[in-house]
């Protein structure tokens, strides 16, 4: 699947957790986030250091411009965020972990304190994410890994930057540094589609504004594909996930085995309209290169993300693009009931055009 970021629940207080399981699960995390954080160096002293090497001098360099640009020109609340760089010995900061029952597209949900409920879990180390998903794959439970490439701590740490950033290029680069600083303007507890199109519209219209203040305002135009091929993706999975949902609804009424070969069937039928739709792309979509195997966890984790961009980019326009004056209305927009919340940024969904 393409990069992720996460919302990651941190360890606040231990001591009023109960249960051996979340315990083992909030030591981890805290566990593993303190280690990132402590094996961060200044950028600027990385960029100065003789032995770093110049296309990573470049990128941080680059960051400490997009760092001053994303509280500038976006009112984004930088703070000392991506001051310090760490050196990852893998690709992914965290993996998550999604599961969803064997007949249904409703992901199991994890609860954190002040963070509510979420999808997904995440870890540090991979092998105590599969021993997790051993759990609930002995349960009947279908289940993903994916890597993550950057999290953010909702303001609470001054989050690094790390190679997760560094790796990529350029422009997805910056667009990722404004997408996870976005996440400090607001939080919708249980609500990660709002979360997380809403820092994706931040992350878009940064970028956009970033690449026509460097003069390349024509590279765009790849963010534009990108979130394109993400758009038709979507369009497949809620296509075929109405027929899942509609096979599941059967359940009782036909044996579990029928269910589980005609989920098969469809399931493969999907796999195989997106490796036609994928077939021209210049680049892998958001689910990665053919052959894909699909279940019901990555289809409940990537029906979360992305369904509300349009909405927030229009709010975002019809503040002039003062995103003082956005966030304003973002943080108005959350604290209305879910209800609300959804009919109002549908009306804004449908008024938006691109090509205004």
């Amino acid at each position: 699947m393409r990069q992720l970021s996460q919302i990651y629940p941190l360890l606040l207080l231990v001591t009023m957790l109960n249960g051996c399981t979340t315990i083992g699960y909030y030591s981890q995390a805290a566990g593993g986030h303190m280690s990132l954080m402590m094996s961060g160096r200044p950028v600027a002293r990385v960029i100065t250091d003789n032995s770093t090497s110049p296309e990573l001098r470049d990128k941080l360099s680059v960051s400490r411009q997009a760092r001053e640009f994303a509280a500038q020109r976006l009112a984004l609340p930088v703070g000392d965020a991506f001051d310090e760089y760490v050196n990852l010995d893998r690709p992914w900061v965290v993996v998550n972990l999604v599961a969803a029952p064997e007949f249904s597209l409703e992901p199991h949900r994890w609860c954190y304190p002040v963070l509510g409920c979420q999808a997904y879990r995440g870890y540090f180390n991979l092998d105590d994410a599969r021993q997790e998903q051993a759990l609930f794959r002995a349960r009947g439970f279908d289940t993903f890994i994916g890597g993550v490439t950057a999290y953010s701590t909702l303001g609470w740490f001054d989050d690094p930057l790390h190679t997760g950033f560094t790796s990529l290029p350029e422009d997805q680069m910056v667009a990722l540094m404004f997408h996870e600083l976005a996440h400090r303007v607001v939080y919708v507890a249980d609500d990660t589609t709002f979360n997380e199109s809403f820092a994706t519209a931040v992350e878009l219209e940064g970028l956009r504004l970033w690449l026509s203040q460097r003069g390349k305002p024509e590279q765009f135009q790849q963010a534009l594909n990108r979130l394109a091929r993400r758009n038709q993706s979507l369009a497949l999975v809620q296509d075929f996930s109405a027929r899942l949902e509609a096979l599941y609804a059967l359940r009782g009424s036909v044996t579990d085995d029928r269910l589980r070969t005609r989920k098969a069937d469809l399931l493969d039928q999907l796999a195989q309209a997106y490796q036609q739709l994928s077939a021209d792309w210049s680049g892998p979509g958001p689910f990665g290169p053919a052959p894909i195997t699909l279940n019901n966890a990555n289809l409940a984790l990537f029906r979360q993300y992305n369904q509300q961009v349009p909405a927030f980019r229009q709010l975002l326009r019809e503040n002039n693009y003062n995103f003082s004056r956005f966030y304003q209305a973002v943080r108005k927009l959350s604290e209305q009931p879910e209800p609300a919340r959804v009919a109002r940024l549908a009306a804004l969904s449908k008024r938006f055009d691109e090509h205004l």
